[in-house]
């Protein structure tokens, strides 16, 4: 028995999404998402409010991720964590256009509407929460299970913060505590995005190339 067998024998294999239970999480989740684009989008144009914005394309990054995850559920190893890493660098260009769009508010610094905020990221919290509590059992796996999971919990405590910023847009009469807000969820999804795209790598390099996956 060849070293590669020995290996793939004496590991235990991460979840890769084989599940009905998974799968059926992730339509949810996905519906969740696209809704939420759609309201968070329009609010954040009518608000002014950047955070809102950054956070719309996030629930439109995830509905992608999400599609993505169940295109390749049940592929080769090296297939999914090929998917994760293209995930991976969608969320690195999603926190990108937040630092530059964080920017752009900074020169112009118009002062976004306290209440479309803190009433759209309430919605927009409840909606995350509930898709938390749905993947909380299937949080742990390869790199393309992994990636959906960080992506909800990222969106919860982005809407935690949308819900602080609007709070201190309401004290201050200042357009800042909104750009802090963004351009800390921009690190946030950087930050996931890297921890994504280490995992799919170290998975890539493991995964046999000539042998069938068990």
């Amino acid at each position: 028995m060849n070293e590669t067998v020995v290996s793939l024998c004496c590991e235990t294999p991460k979840f890769d999404g084989l599940s009905a239970g998974f799968k059926r999480a992730l339509w949810i989740i996905i519906a969740i998402n696209g809704t939420m684009f759609v309201v968070e989008m329009i609010a954040g144009f009518a608000a002014g409010s950047k955070a809102l914005q950054a956070d719309a394309l996030d629930f439109l990054g995830d509905a992608a991720t999400y599609c993505l995850t169940l295109a390749v559920v049940g592929m080769p190893l090296r297939t999914r964590a090929l998917a994760a890493m293209v995930k991976g660098l969608s969320m690195i260009g999603l926190g990108l256009w937040i630092f530059g769009s964080t920017l752009y508010q900074v020169l112009i610094l118009n002062v976004p509407s306290a209440d479309v905020m803190g009433a759209v990221g309430f919605l927009a919290l409840a909606a995350n929460l509930f898709s938390v509590v749905i993947l909380l059992r299937f949080r742990e796996g390869d790199a393309n299970v992994r990636s959906v999971w960080l992506c909800s919990r990222n969106d919860a405590i982005g809407n935690a913060a949308v819900m602080v910023a609007a709070l201190a847009v309401w004290l201050t009469n200042s357009a800042w505590p909104d750009l802090i807000a963004a351009a800390l969820m921009a690190a946030l999804f950087v930050y996931s995005a890297i921890q994504i795209i280490a995992q799919a790598a170290d998975e890539r390099r493991g995964a046999p190339e000539f042998l069938p996956e068990s």
